[in-house]
């Protein structure tokens, strides 16, 4: 594949880089001119971002506020406006000639609004789409203590997370996760085995500048598996014209004595620019005030990536390149029946119960895993009459190696080695009476191959392919947005033996899919907004489901797959308002979700009428088949947010989020409660009390200072089929945080730190969706299960690095 791919990335990226060179000579397009102030004070603001998302360019004010942005194609064209401690201003235009334009701003209420390009045909305001979207910018990511990118976005309402320790998290919207969502990574889908439910996300958090997330049926825009929604990872971010600029960051975390740097810098000249970052990371074990030191939560990452490109009138072409290691150790739990403590080694000659060195070091014991993600993007858009196209083609390799012989620590277990080629073609329309265009065509072609000593799922082979139209139609006091979409996929997975015994037979499998949606954003007047969206998502099933045959780590079960699955097909309902004035906020986005064939798995009964019971290595362990019914889920998010007048330092931000999920039907006839769903997140409630100081004395600018209450409620609707589930208790988290930027007496930017104290009071809890919580019991004081980390100091020191050219 990788000679293929090649040697195609490097043609179309030559012949774009001419066709550019070629075009600039002909147009030198429109400037826009400008500077940004406070609204209350007059004052300019330096460092405010205007951006224009639909042709990739940004730049930024200077200390007197002042911007220029040049080479600006005519046409349509949305602009965003954004600066710490103020709203986002966010302005649809037709440029036409140069433009000179000056921006007053107000203190904000809350991040989430300005400009989304995730699940639409072209960039357009949060307050513009009908279906439910959530952001969150790089400056909130920053002021987080989150051990990885997913645990830090949860932090959205509605947004929940499954994790196997501190360095592994899967994201679950709406009660949905793994391949019922779409990872996007700067437009390109993540594929990384993300059927797996102790596999993570491939992405370095420390090169994400924004997180987008759509919550619900996103199929139309990409395709199968997108039925609960969309997470888009945003980490291209070009400086200004004639600059070369970068930040170099360092953080430190007390519990598990993480250790953090990161080292960015890009430049742009004459429409060249270029851009790279490293990132290295390694944590000991964790602590709780119950469990102590858990035994294995150790971890480590070295990531790094580099961007090449060129901006013209006319277009852009981006050439990248990443790639994500990861070392995670594997939490299994064990504990001596005698003193209760954890196990290392356990079940192997080699058990023996861990000592104080052995809880401290930073290196993985036996199991862990080695991810290798790799990952080169060939993104490219350009101008043609009042119509953009843009063509994206990247290619992807993910290395997961499962190591689990204490023994042989060399033998790899398991070993996938995934390829993917992405491909998208975008066409946008050039504009007509308002109405904006879209259409394409997206899919992938994947390979898969089994390296390790042990077989889980079969190799195979997938293909692909989705063909869509989405339009949007803006009125005065609205917006309509809608379309169509054509889904095939061709799979492909061959036999295997072990031994003599056959362990996989060969299938070819063809599913197809029409998926649609329509929605409308009806602005009632500047602080009203109705919002009404229905579509029709589909997810294909996914190897595991169809064929795995094998013991999936850490669930203390073996699963079969079943050949005959169909795609699941759902129908959701999405209605909503937004109440927003300069010091309040209210935002209400309520959801039904029906879905066909819904796949889950079901414990097999033996001939005697027993469970059936597959004996693996001399254990005995429960058999479970994947099997198909009909399900609903319902929810809501509730957003309130207060910046009261006078006291405009202050910001009061609360969200509660609340999901249910049943099946048509017990699926456990011995369990009343097995018609729920699984991984169900419990009702949530958080609160925030910020206060904010733009200016304090002489060098200190936008202090801030925070009290976090999180409130997870009791969660005692869970799915009890075959014990898969068990009640969880409520629980309070209290965190608090300080930072602010650091100026010279020139007021220029030389530093920013942040500080802060999670789980203050060092909590003892147990998320409902952490799958340590059903590792093994504590003979000792009967506990079931890892409880997650306890107290928590944590420390971040940036600094930015500016050479002007």
């Amino acid at each position: 594949m990788r000679r293929t791919i090649l040697p195609f990335t490097a043609s179309l990226i030559i012949g774009f880089f001419t066709f550019f060179q070629e075009a600039a000579a002909v147009q030198s397009g429109y400037r826009i001119t400008g500077s940004v102030v406070d609204a209350i004070s007059g004052e300019p603001i330096a460092g405010a971002l205007i951006r224009l998302p639909d042709i990739s360019r940004q730049t930024i004010t200077n200390e007197k506020g002042q911007f220029v942005l040049g080479q600006v194609p005519a046409g349509h064209h949305v602009l965003e406006l954004s600066a710490l401690g103020f709203s986002v201003r966010v302005e649809h235009f037709e440029l036409k000639a140069d433009l000179g334009w000056d921006f007053r701003l107000n203190p904000n209420v809350t991040e989430n609004a300005g400009v989304i390009i995730t699940g639409v045909g072209t960039a357009t305001t949060i307050r513009k789409t009908p279906v439910a979207v959530s952001t969150l910018q790089r400056q909130s990511l920053m002021q987080s203590a989150a051990t990885n990118i997913v645990d830090a976005m949860t932090a959205l309402p509605g947004i929940s997370a499954v994790s196997t320790g501190p360095a592994i998290s899967k994201p679950i919207i709406r009660g949905l996760g793994a391949n019922r969502i779409v990872v996007m990574q700067d437009g390109v889908r993540q594929e990384g085995q993300q059927w797996g439910d102790e596999h993570g996300i491939e992405i370095d958090e420390a090169s994400v500048n924004g997180i987008e997330v759509v919550k619900g049926p996103a199929s139309l825009m990409y395709g199968s598996d997108a039925m609960a929604g969309v997470v888009q990872f945003l980490t291209q971010v070009m400086p200004p014209a004639g600059t070369i600029q970068g930040q170099w960051l360092n953080g430190f975390q007390s519990n598990s004595g993480l250790l953090h740097s990161n080292l960015r810098l890009a430049g742009q000249q004459k429409g060249f620019n270029w851009g790279g970052y490293a990132t290295y990371k390694s944590a000991h074990d964790y602590s709780n005030r119950l469990d102590g030191r858990v035994l294995n939560s150790r971890f480590s990452e070295r990531n790094l990536g580099a961007q090449i490109g060129i901006n013209r009138v006319r277009g852009f072409s981006h050439l990248s390149f990443s790639r994500f290691q990861q070392e995670p150790g594997l939490i299994e739990g064990d504990r001596d029946d005698a003193t209760g403590k954890f196990l290392l080694f356990a079940g192997s000659p080699l058990e023996r119960i861990a000592t104080n060195a052995d809880l401290r070091g930073r290196k993985p014991w036996i199991p862990n895993q080695q991810v290798i993600h790799d990952r080169l993007v060939s993104d490219n858009q350009w101008t043609v009459g009042g119509s953009q196209l843009k063509a994206n083609l990247a290619w992807q390799r993910n290395q997961r190696i499962e190591f689990g012989n204490p023994e042989d620590p060399e033998e790899k277990e398991l070993y996938f080695d995934l390829n993917t080629l992405n491909y998208t073609l975008h066409w946008k329309l050039p504009t007509m009476k308002e109405w904006h265009t879209t259409i394409g065509a997206n899919g992938m072609h994947q390979t898969n191959t089994n390296l390790g000593e042990e077989l889980l799922i079969p190799a195979y082979r997938l293909f692909d392919l989705g063909v869509f139209a989405h339009t949007q139609r803006y009125f005065k006091r609205g917006t309509l947005s809608g379309g169509l979409r054509y889904d095939y996929r061709h799979l492909v997975s061959d036999e295997a033996f072990e031994g003599t015994e056959q362990k996989f037979v060969a299938q070819k499998k063809n599913f197809t899919n029409v998926s649609a949606s329509v929605g409308y954003s009806w602005e009632l007047d500047s602080a009203l907004t109705l919002k009404f969206n229905v579509a029709r998502g589909f997810r294909a099933p996914t190897i595991a489901e169809l064929a795995s045959n094998g013991t999936h780590e850490g669930t203390n079960r073996y699963e079969y797959g079943t050949s005959s699955l169909r795609s699941e097909r759902s129908w959701q309902y999405d209605l909503g308002f937004e109440l927003s004035y300069d010091h309040l906020q209210i935002g209400l986005s309520a959801f039904h979700n029906n879905i066909n064939d819904f796949i889950f798995y079901q414990k097999l009964q033996g001939s005697n009428g027993l469970d059936s019971l597959v004996d693996v290595d001399g254990e005995l362990l429960q058999a479970f088949q994947f099997e198909q019914g009909n399900a609903r889920l319902s929810g809501l998010e509730l957003v309130f947010d207060l910046h009261p007048h006078p006291l405009d330092w202050l910001h009061w931000q609360n969200s509660f989020s609340w999901v249910q999920g049943r099946f048509d039907r017990l699926i456990d006839l011995t369990k009343p409660g097995s018609d729920r769903l699984p991984l169900i997140p419990s009702p949530r409630w958080r609160s925030e009390f910020r206060a904010d100081a733009k200016k304090w004395g002489s060098h200190l600018r936008r202090l801030y200072s925070k009290l976090e209450i999180d409130v997870n409620a009791a969660q005692r609707q869970f799915f009890s089929g075959f014990d898969t589930e068990t009640a969880t208790s409520g629980y309070t988290l209290v965190n608090w945080g300080i930072g602010s930027d650091v100026v010279n007496k020139k007021n220029q930017w030389t530093f920013s730190w942040h500080a802060g104290i999670t789980n203050l009071f060092d909590v003892a809890w147990q998320s409902h969706l952490s799958r340590l919580k059903y590792t093994d019991e504590n003979s000792v004081n009967g506990r079931a299960g890892v409880f997650n980390p306890g107290r928590n100091i944590y420390f971040k020191l940036i600094v930015p690095i500016r050479i002007s050219q």
